[in-house]
């Protein structure tokens, strides 16, 4: 199982349309990742005479990869930023 270790910070303003306010800008930051190790049940693909192994997470969906294949991302830190509205005087 590789793991995807993420930092996030949003930055949430209001406006007009939406006055409980919204994310508009989003930045992740990969910190960290800890590779699961080879695939352990590699996908056999023929073309003519020739075969060839891929590792599943090329060819399988999410749900029949290997362990060594299986991607998770965790979040470690959520940072929110609150635009205020500037009041002019």
């Amino acid at each position: 199982m590789t793991i995807h270790l993420v930092d996030i910070e949003q930055t949430i303003h209001t406006c007009p349309a939406n006055p409980d306010g919204h994310p508009y800008d989003i930045r992740r930051t990969l910190v960290d990742v800890i590779p699961g190790g080879p695939c352990r049940a590699p996908v056999t693909i023929r073309c003519g005479n020739t075969t060839t192994q891929i590792p599943c997470h090329r060819h399988e969906p999410a749900t029949r990869q290997c362990g060594a294949c299986r991607v998770i991302v965790t979040e470690r830190t959520i940072t929110t930023r609150t635009l205020t509205p500037e009041v002019s005087a």
